[in-house]
């Protein structure tokens, strides 16, 4: 396509050309509204949906299907909430050609069976309602218990989004055990360097997009099949630097500046690029990736802080959930 043609498109049309664009958000309005391939959701996400007026429904009817289940307690409650999960998955795949994201309890980011057993729950919810495994990808912490969940479901055909990636050892376990796909996330990798060093990032020396163009090299050099998304997005220039990386997960108000602007986008990210980098093949036992990982900071405490937020959001849920049964 000629430079002329590409600056009458939009940026995110341009963007389109060479990465597939995903929505983070539960929120279905913007998902028409930009029409991605995919769309992600995370347990903030499906709190800040709930609580608008226009998703309550969704809520209300799970209760009101589930009111009479001969479960209790904390078990009830379980119950509930996976099923909002994949309720709003179903209204997401309604509009997406491609897959939903639907995460685990963060809860169990440490408990390898239990996430294997949350993400069995989670799979079986969908293929009930219809929709083939295919069309789901699960979301587990990159920690070293939950990439080692989702080697064995991957091996079961359960496709897995290994979320919270903050190092480049995390990315190369996850490559290694197969996992279908991973989420870099770039702003809060920019935070946390912006955070302790007072410097502003900008372009291709901001450490969150250096993160991912590195990883992205690396899998496509070695061959590695797992698919990268770019997540966590701050500003549309990390998203500019990463254009032609397999994926981008972006949340609508940055979807809305890219659609705005016709400025020129160029692929920054390619196969062919990636062939000729200036790398060296590394692997990790457990022993090795603990201590590698320990060693980043930044890593070390965006992970534990993520899982935190995330476990915090479960139980804020929860508690809506309660409330209403």
């Amino acid at each position: 396509m000629s430079t002329a043609t590409l600056e009458k498109l939009t940026q995110l049309d341009q963007l389109k050309q060479f990465t597939k664009v995903v929505a983070d958000t539960g929120d279905f309005e913007s998902i028409r509204e930009f029409k991605p391939q995919d769309s992600t959701t995370n347990p903030s996400l499906i709190l800040a949906a709930v609580s608008k007026p226009e998703y309550t429904h969704l809520l209300d009817e799970v209760i009101a299907k589930l009111k009479a289940s001969p479960l209790k307690g904390h078990e009830k409650i379980e119950n509930v909430m996976d099923n909002l999960l994949v309720a709003f998955g179903l209204e997401i795949l309604q509009i997406v050609p491609g897959r939903v994201s639907t995460e685990t309890d963060a809860r169990l980011s440490f408990d390898r069976e239990g996430s294997i057993r949350k993400a069995h729950q989670l799979i079986d919810l969908y293929e009930k309602a219809g929709i083939s495994r295919e069309r789901v990808l699960i979301k587990i912490a990159s920690t070293w218990e939950g990439i080692h969940a989702a080697e064995q479901l991957q091996k079961e055909g359960i496709n897995c989004n290994l979320t919270l990636l903050f190092s480049f050892p995390q990315a190369v376990a996850c490559a290694e055990a197969g996992v279908k796909l991973i989420s870099p996330f770039v702003g809060r990798i920019y935070d946390w360097y912006k955070a302790s060093t007072g410097k502003e990032y900008h372009g291709a020396e901001d450490p969150g997009v250096l993160s991912v163009d590195k990883i992205y090299h690396y899998y496509k050099k070695f061959g590695y099949q797992t698919e990268v998304m770019g997540a966590s997005f701050r500003n549309v220039g990390q998203i500019v630097e990463l254009a032609g990386c397999d994926l981008l997960t972006i949340s609508p108000h940055l979807l809305a500046e890219l659609s705005k602007s016709t400025d020129p986008i160029e692929r920054k990210l390619s196969p062919e690029k990636a062939k000729a980098a200036t790398l060296e093949r590394v692997s990790f036992d457990e022993k090795g990736f603990r201590f590698a990982f320990n060693e980043d900071a930044m890593a070390t405490e965006k992970t534990a802080e993520g899982i935190r937020k995330f476990s915090a959001d479960i139980v804020k849920l929860e508690q809506l959930v309660a409330s209403k049964l």
